[in-house]
């Protein structure tokens, strides 16, 4: 339980570091080939799961599967992030690295293995430069509530023209001669260490307007992490938080999370957007790539229909459906993880200090066995997520099972932020 309780909090910053690390290391040796499609095969199309706004999609892996992937433009090298794959999948373990990675904490392990060949829809990719942690340390489909084992992402966006509508939770691949003409507006990228970055606008109350330079991670579910500014500690704004921000490769992130006055990218403005403010010797103080002030996540990118086009350094936004709705940061103070076996059940990880789920008595390694009266086993995972930041003021009724004991406790959602 304890183990459960550090992990259910998912940090892309470790994933980023191990993905740098294979990449500029045992990868680089490795003469990988595209994904490519069989036949006169130009284009293909495939549906998506959307989970914390998070695009998880279907991978075969060595002509078994499917596996659940997360489509991530924040790593290099595929990640395999469960363990057990090596052994049914018949994998060879080419060595193994020891990674001290973002986070307070321990080292951990990742294999490394040369031997998988991938599918995503029709299309193939053999000898993939694949990472396996030793460890599933991140506990992706505790914190999603589906089964997660691992990530995919720049071997795959460099292959091809990439659409991802993410108000229709439906994905287009292809070749760029597939695509006559690409809709939306073409905003610049560049590509570092097989990364996309991009320039973007942020306004604080504090410091005005800045052009900032930001990872493009469609892979973490946060609006914006802002990590340093002139080699120092991003400005905390005084409206803020202190908050547990996840866990890296080398344990808890700690930091506050706030709010900006505006963020603009390419002719698109957001206002009031959710940033988050890592501690710095945590994050920005490890990060490689020194010129970066921080990481644009799936809570801004999902606003748009987006297509990536590596090739020609380009993505393409359209804002749907979801681009205007509010951004909301928890308003109870509890994180939840699901643990599955032969039934579901959920249990809270962490309690916010002061928060309302905190004056209530909820405690960490409560189970949750009603929810307003309707069976916890009843909700989806990201149900709860979402009823937890759906309105400030509503009611929350939760019956709770402790030490042999089952107790209800009420509180109201609160907006802190």
């Amino acid at each position: 339980m304890k183990l459960l309780m550090r992990l259910i909090n998912f940090s892309k910053s470790g994933i980023f570091m191990l993905a740098m690390i294979v990449q500029t290391g045992v990868a680089t040796g490795l003469q990988a080939q595209d994904f490519y499609f069989k036949g006169n095969k130009s284009k293909d199309a495939m549906s998506f799961s959307l989970v914390k706004n998070l695009v998880i999609i279907p991978v075969y892996l060595n002509n078994q599967g499917p596996f659940n992937f997360i489509l991530d433009t924040g790593v290099g090298p595929m990640i395999i992030t469960n363990p057990k794959l090596i052994d049914s999948l018949g994998l060879k373990v080419s060595r193994t690295l020891e990674i001290s990675g973002l986070g307070r904490g321990n080292k951990i392990e990742a294999f490394i293995v040369n031997d998988v060949s991938a599918r995503v829809g029709d299309a193939w990719i053999d000898n993939m430069p694949t990472a396996i942690l030793k460890q599933d340390i991140f506990g992706l489909s505790n914190y999603l509530g589906t089964k997660i084992y691992g990530l995919l992402g720049y071997h795959f966006f460099k292959s091809f023209v990439v659409q991802l509508n993410y108000s229709g939770k439906r994905m287009v691949f292809g070749h760029p001669w597939a695509f006559r003409k690409i809709k939306g507006e073409r905003v610049p990228i560049e590509l570092e260490s097989n990364k996309p970055y991009i320039n973007i606008g942020i306004e604080t109350p504090d410091y005005g307007h800045m052009t900032i330079k930001t990872l493009i991670d469609n892979g973490a579910s946060h609006a914006i992490s802002l990590e340093r500014l002139k080699e120092e500690p991003f400005p905390i704004p005084a409206a803020s938080i202190s908050a547990n921000l996840g866990v890296g490769m080398g344990g808890p992130i700690d930091g506050n999370i706030g709010r900006i006055s505006s963020l603009t990218i390419g002719g698109f403005k957001l206002k009031g957007v959710l940033a988050s403010y890592p501690r710095y010797d945590d994050v920005a103080a490890k990060v490689i790539l020194k010129d970066r002030n921080g990481n644009l996540g799936a809570d801004v990118l999902s606003r748009f229909n987006i297509t990536f086009d590596y090739a020609d350094n380009s993505i393409y936004l359209r804002k749907n459906g979801q681009f205007n709705r509010p951004f909301e940061h928890d308003m109870s103070g509890i994180e939840v993880y699901l643990q599955e076996d032969k039934t579901k059940r959920y249990f809270v990880s962490r309690i916010e200090p002061g928060s309302p789920a905190d004056l209530a008595g909820i405690k960490a390694d409560d189970e949750i066995i009603l929810i307003n009266f309707a069976p916890a086993s009843s909700f989806k995972l990201d149900d709860i997520n979402t009823l937890f930041k759906s309105a400030d003021g509503k009611t929350i009724i939760l019956s709770i099972f402790r030490n042999k004991d089952i107790d209800v406790k009420v509180f109201k959602l609160k907006q802190r932020i």
